[in-house]
């Protein structure tokens, strides 16, 4: 990570009243409509949105789930989700504190979603990240973010590399496999942005015990 996660959420927050209409590229907006679609949650569904910024994924998927879970860093970002919320009168949706290696969320999920978030880790912490996501349970986890479908292009970068830190799709892609996670579809929106979809191979149970022997060894 280029920065703390202090640094970070200071950034967010300040720029969190024109995140919205910042976000207009016709890339994003696919990216974030992909990441939606394959999401497709259940009316029976606990969906978790990990950077959900102001919410527009968590809030998109809110229709059909029972539940959403939105964790971001900036409380700023977290103002504006839960105003929208509100606005829209979504009583199924939690806007809270939390990152991607602590999610503040120890309840049950169904699926897990990121949209533009993940690529401010770096590679050892996108791993790490996955595999929190993982042992949480979900059966599919869907990304969409930065990420290089070949070598990016260094006069046209899709971010900034003074505060990003994309990876390449092979490295998600083998840190999703080593969570545990089989890939089920790659979306190329861009060649810096795509959208991975992940089942978990891992049954929920197998997470459970897994926690309740490693919570057995530390005692």
């Amino acid at each position: 990570m280029k920065r703390t996660l202090e640094e970070h959420a200071d950034r967010f927050s300040e720029w969190a009243d024109d995140y919205d209409e910042s976000q207009d590229s016709p890339e994003y907006k696919a990216c974030a409509n992909l990441v939606v679609e394959y999401a497709d949650p259940a009316s029976s569904d606990t969906v978790l949105d990990l950077g959900t910024g102001t919410g527009a994924i968590a809030l998109a998927l809110a229709a059909d789930a029972k539940r959403v879970i939105g964790r971001d860093i900036s409380e700023g970002m977290l103002a504006k989700a839960r105003e929208k919320a509100d606005a829209g009168g979504h009583d199924n949706v939690e806007f809270g504190e939390g990152s991607f290696r602590d999610p503040n969320y120890d309840g049950p999920v169904d699926v897990v979603v990121s949209n533009f978030a993940m690529h401010h880790l770096s590679d050892d912490e996108k791993r790490e990240a996955i595999q929190v996501i993982a042992d949480l349970g979900p059966r599919r986890f869907v990304l969409g973010d930065v990420m290089f479908f070949g070598t990016p292009d260094p006069e046209e970068p899709f971010y900034s590399p003074e505060v990003d830190d994309p990876s390449t799709v092979g490295l998600l892609a083998d840190a999703l496999t080593d969570a545990g996670f089989a890939l089920t579809a790659v979306e190329m929106v861009h060649e810096q942005v795509g959208v991975l979809v992940a089942e978990n191979t891992v049954s929920a149970e197998s997470v459970a015990e897994r926690s309740d022997d490693a919570t057995e060894t530390t005692e």
